[in-house]
Formats: C-alpha cells, structure tokens, sequence
C-alpha cells in the first residue's frame, strides 16, 4: 500500500468522494450525501491535508483528510484539526486501512500545531464509531453543520505531541509514506 499526499480536487480524490457521497445516501436514506461545504483549499499544508491510499497496483481505495479549524460559533475551539472523507471501497475493507489513514492524519495534523482532532460522523455508521472510539476518540459537543441533527455524533481527542509517537509503517511529519 502507498499513502499519498493530493489535493481534494485530485482526479482520484473527486472520484472516491462521489463513492463516499453515494455511501451516506443511501445509508442515511436521502438523495444527497454529506452536505459540509468542502473546498480544495482548506486541506492544503498548513491548514490541511488529504490523503489517497493506492493498492499494488496503483488503484485507489482508501482516503481522509484533515482541515484547520478554529472557534467560529459554530461549535469548533481554536486549534482544531477537523477529519473529513475518511472512506475506504468496500473491496479494500478489513485490511486496516483506515487505521493507518487516521495515524497519518494525527500525526500531520501534530506537526502543523494543532491541539485536537475532532470529526462528525452518523449512528448508522457503526463501523465509523467503532474505528474512532477504539482509537481513543470521546464523544464531545457538537459542531459543525450537521451539530442539531439527531443522527449525528462528534468525537474529539487530543493530540498532545508525545516523543517517539507514530503509527507502525507510516512516516511522522508533514510527507506522505508507503506502507
């Protein structure tokens, strides 16, 4: 597997959004998927990040970003890094895929400073709770848009720097690795 640093408008990243997009539909039963206002932008170093996981044979399966955020009253604090897209394609799942996405963002999201990871998911993403409170994820206080929806969930974790912190195989830092 390789963990490759793109932009959110990459031709890949575009694609397996639309995947992601089609997912929350028809999970949440609705026409559209994640409404969050996204731009390629917010994930750009320093304030960001995206990543795509490419297979052995170069196809994409797995990706998730981060974005800086800070108090807005909308419910985020100051030094928030926010996790967006994480997905991995059905075909790729149970690999452990997400788990090296998410230590990847941690770890990038440390080095630019920031002080907490927060993310929103939904109560019919079961295996999306499951991958974050095992990874040390709290629920905490709403925000964001979807933060008076009934189905919604935010979770937060601090990201303390501690030394010799890193996910097995992936590079710490601001660089993309192979793994």
């Amino acid at each position: 597997m390789n963990i490759q640093r793109v932009s959110f408008g990459h031709p890949d990243a575009v694609e397996l959004n639309d995947r992601v997009q089609l997912e929350y539909a028809a999970r949440f039963g609705k026409e559209e998927g994640d409404i969050t206002p996204l731009d390629p932008a917010m994930f750009e170093p320093p304030q960001g990040l995206f990543l795509i996981v490419y297979d052995e044979r170069g196809v994409p399966v797995a990706t998730g970003g981060w974005r800086g955020q800070e108090e807005d009253g909308h419910g985020y604090a100051d030094g928030d890094a926010e996790i967006k897209r994480m997905y991995v394609v059905p075909e790729a799942r149970g690999r452990g895929l997400s788990r090296l996405v998410l230590a990847a963002l941690e770890d990038d999201a440390r080095g630019a400073g920031r002080s907490r990871m927060v993310l929103e998911t939904g109560i019919k993403l079961p295996e999306a709770i499951s991958l974050y409170t095992s990874s040390g994820y709290r629920p905490c206080a709403k925000f964001g848009p979807y933060r008076f929806d009934e189905l919604s969930r935010c979770y937060a974790k601090p990201l303390a720097a501690a030394a010799g912190e890193s996910a097995p195989g992936v590079t710490t830092g601001r660089q993309a690795a192979s793994v």
